[in-house]
């Protein structure tokens, strides 16, 4: 009886939330361990599904690095990395397309639909989407000169056009979406998946952006979560050299979206069982909040 009386409980603490956030967008970026651990993938799947039936539209975006690595590996061709970007030339591009589309996409759609939901894949370029321009990345050499890098396909978020993704919403469908954009004249743009999800977060103005990563969250000196950060505390963070590294531009991603119109935005650990339901239905939640301040 008590372990019943336990599970009501949880139930009650998550019913605010709930009523909160019934008929509001949650845009998800899916990527990490969380894609390859295999209990925590249906883990996933459950919770995008319960969601959707509790009336939340949940939005997934996702990436694939690991999934393109093997696969360029078994064609012969060398991962080459510029400034922590992937070096797209034409061969590439359709090799990242082809994974992240036609396989990474469709494995995702298929295991939402194996635990009881109506999932639909699409990529950036289905509906006109994503806009995309090529990615300028300018860097000073050792001289001081300012340098522009070209690193092939990669692209960058122009536009996000969500009506496509708002028309799956009100049909009951759950938008899985592959992070590659069209371009001016229809050309294909691999894009960072971190940025697409927070841009489309942006278009939709979603109640939340939860990103999903292979930490904790924002950790302090002394390694313990920071639970709440806004702008100017960001900001002290990375100057100070408490936030480095990867973690910057994810920080940055999420500041970006809450001031473009997202109500929050997370950055969670995907390497927990259910961690998108502990963060948006309990109190406490798991990872660390981002808000405009």
């Amino acid at each position: 009886m008590v372990k019943l009386i336990e599970k009501a409980n949880t139930l009650i603490e998550a019913l605010p939330y709930i009523k909160k956030f019934f008929g509001k967008t949650v845009v998800i970026k899916y990527g990490g361990h969380a894609m390859e651990n295999e209990e925590l993938k249906d883990s996933f799947a459950q919770d995008i599904v319960l969601m959707k039936y509790i009336g939340i539209n949940p939005v997934i975006v996702h990436g694939g690095g690991p999934q393109i690595d093997d696969f360029l590996k078994r064609v012969g061709k060398k991962s080459e990395f510029k400034r922590g970007l992937r070096v797209t030339d034409d061969e590439t591009m359709e090799i990242v397309e082809m994974v992240l589309v036609g396989k990474v996409n469709k494995e995702i759609v298929s295991l939402i639909n194996q635990h009881g939901g109506q999932a639909v894949g699409l990529s950036g370029r289905d509906g006109g989407l994503i806009k995309a321009k090529k990615l300028k990345v300018r860097y000073k050499d050792e001289a001081g000169k300012e340098e522009v890098l070209d690193i092939g396909r990669v692209g960058e978020v122009d536009t996000v056009y969500p009506q496509v993704i708002e028309a799956l919403d009100e049909s009951k469908f759950i938008p899985v979406i592959a992070p590659v954009g069209a371009g001016e004249n229809g050309e294909a743009y691999n894009i960072n998946a971190d940025l697409a999800a927070g841009k489309i977060a942006s278009a939709l103005k979603a109640e939340k952006f939860i990103l999903l990563t292979d930490v904790e969250g924002v950790l302090d000196n002394h390694k313990k979560l920071i639970s709440t950060l806004d702008a100017k505390k960001a900001s002290d963070a990375i100057k100070k050299g408490v936030i480095v590294g990867g973690m910057i531009p994810k920080v940055e991603c999420c500041l970006d979206a809450v001031k473009e119109g997202v109500g929050k935005a997370h950055i969670v650990d995907g390497r927990v069982k259910h961690a998108i339901l502990l963060e948006i239905f309990t109190d406490k939640g798991i990872g660390t909040e981002i808000v405009k301040g």
